[in-house]
């Protein structure tokens, strides 16, 4: 469940992490990413906006060090490389697009995973209890993923994610299925390209855009709106110019990458 902060620090000083002329070709000779640059600050909530197949997944599996690059660095604030050996010394929390919880096991013996393989076991109870309480599944601790709707998996999905405390939380279009109710609930409603403009903009503090594969960086718009937000800045001017603006930068994205 996405938490924003009261106010977003101003980005400077080293990223959490940096993509430096990151590119993906893979062994189909498919290239999914060339020349990406992308520099992401403690505090930020970045959102990367593009069409289907423009490697948006592809660009957050690389930062995960679940996929290396072919071409470029990922450099990150204590001078580390992420790679599936490292990624947990970075402190990443990873949704995927499908919550991918255990079915053998209850809602807490799931989000408890993160912590047993980090070895986190003296607080592990009341960070289990307090995720859980985040994304409003404290009742149902004990249930298993076969007794929990689509929505209610994918935020104990979210909860596993948020157990750790992760230095930086990677998400992958975890909404795209859930019901109305819960979209609500979690500020999200990316059922559509066109619709992810709307909640980029609530959520974000920076966009970036990107062209269609092989996906680059487009533009960046910055939504220069305060925390917290709420319904008055969604039927505020600000939020529909801003909506405009960045269905503009994507509309032009696209026409970019027609074009070439």
């Amino acid at each position: 469940m996405p938490v924003h902060p009261t106010a977003f620090p101003t980005p400077s000083g080293t990223p959490v992490v940096a993509l430096d002329g990151v590119g993906k070709t893979f062994a189909n000779g498919v290239v999914a990413l060339e020349c990406l640059d992308l520099a992401v600050h403690a505090g930020e909530f970045v959102s990367l906006l593009g069409p289907s197949g423009c490697g948006k997944s592809t660009a957050l599996r690389i930062i995960a060090g679940l996929s290396a690059p072919s071409r470029g660095q990922v450099a990150w604030a204590d001078g580390g490389a992420a790679d599936a050996r490292t990624v947990g010394a970075h402190r990443i929390g990873f949704v995927f697009q499908e919550p991918t919880l255990m079915p053998w096991a209850t809602v807490t013996a799931n989000v408890r995973l993160p912590l047993r393989l980090a070895g986190l076991k003296a607080d592990a109870p009341a960070r289990v209890d307090a995720a859980l309480a985040r994304v409003g599944l404290a009742g149902f601790a004990q249930s298993y993923p076969r007794e929990l709707s689509g929505g209610m998996k994918m935020r104990a999905s979210i909860a596993r994610a948020l157990v750790t405390e992760p230095a930086l939380l990677l998400m992958d279009e975890p909404f795209a299925a859930l019901d109305e109710i819960t979209r609500f609930r979690l500020n999200n409603d990316l059922l559509a390209l066109w619709q992810s403009v709307f909640e980029s903009v609530y959520l974000s503090q920076r966009i970036v855009v990107m062209t269609p594969r092989p996906g680059r960086v487009f533009t960046e718009l910055t939504i220069d709106a305060p925390f917290p937000r709420d319904e008055s800045f969604r039927t505020s001017a600000d939020y529909a110019g801003y909506c405009r603006l960045v269905s503009d930068a994507l509309a032009a994205a696209i026409g970019a990458g027609e074009g070439s």
